[in-house]
């Protein structure tokens, strides 16, 4: 199983963290996407950008790009740069956005919020043309970008698992126990039968506190995580703390359950000892 991990959503060591992940063996560093955020947030495409530049081996993951916030001849420009950047070491984690996005956000792009999903699948069904330089009819117009980049694999964030099985590479829940891991495997089996495509790969998003950490700190992360439709319970069945024993034990049940990534998501202040246990977890030490 591969093993990536969030980069922090705000500040000026997002290369000092990239780099002490990749030092550790990690597969992947992750940023997500948010344009009025609750709290501050840096833009991902630059934050990933400037890491690229900063290392050589660890891909580069969206977590997920909002596609519907942007129109999409942008959206693949920025990722072909970055494909060029980076050598082609990006992870296009993508998504329709939701409620926790903000109302306002929809509004400052012009977006209704109702038509997230369709613009999703349009956007998606012109991406890896786009990206790829290739000819392409976008609002009626013919589009080539130049220069073109290889297509990285896509990873479809969410629920949405027809369109995962329709246009993903992989499928990106996060937030999930494992039962409902396993029946979405069953699920996307199905679905790529029915659209003639190869069954996608598994990539789970993991909240993750590991060593002691207070339980008041814990239980703040619980109540949090109710802004994404979970219960508390659970919430408190799909996050992973506790020992590096432990935490490598959720990961070979999700492994059993069919997901081959996990992408942790620490939550506590030391984000560089939380790197080092989650490799250890992983067995990358």
């Amino acid at each position: 199983m591969e093993v990536g991990i969030t980069l922090p959503g705000f500040g000026s060591d997002a290369v000092e963290h990239a780099q002490h992940a990749e030092g550790l063996g990690l597969e992947s560093v992750w940023h997500g996407d948010h344009l009025i955020p609750v709290n501050p947030f840096l833009d991902a495409t630059l934050v990933l950008a400037t890491v690229a530049a900063a290392t050589t081996r660890i891909r580069l993951g969206f977590g997920v790009m909002v596609l519907p916030l942007r129109p999409v001849a942008w959206a693949a420009k920025q990722i072909a740069t970055l494909q060029h950047l980076s050598g082609e070491r990006v992870l296009l984690g993508v998504g329709s956005g939701g409620s926790a996005h903000g109302e306002a956000a929809w509004r400052a792009v012009d977006v209704p919020f109702s038509e997230r999903g369709r613009r999703t699948d349009a956007a998606l069904s012109v991406l890896p043309d786009l990206v790829r330089g290739k000819a392409v009819s976008v609002h009626g117009a013919e589009v080539v970008l130049a220069p073109g980049a290889v297509m990285p694999p896509v990873l479809v964030g969410g629920t949405a698992l027809r369109r995962a099985a329709r246009f993903g590479d992989h499928w990106y829940p996060a937030f999930v126990p494992l039962r409902a891991v396993a029946s979405g495997v069953a699920r996307l089996a199905e679905l790529a039968e029915e659209h003639g495509r190869p069954v996608c790969g598994v990539t789970v998003g993991v909240s993750v506190a590991l060593g002691d950490v207070p339980d008041s700190v814990v239980d703040h992360r619980i109540r949090s995580m109710t802004d994404y439709g979970l219960t508390e319970e659970q919430a408190r069945e799909v996050v992973v703390t506790g020992s590096v024993s432990q935490a490598r034990e959720h990961f070979a049940r999700l492994a059993e359950a069919g997901a081959d990534r996990v992408v942790t998501m620490p939550f506590t202040e030391d984000r560089f000892r939380q790197a080092e246990l989650v490799a250890q977890a992983a067995a990358l030490d």
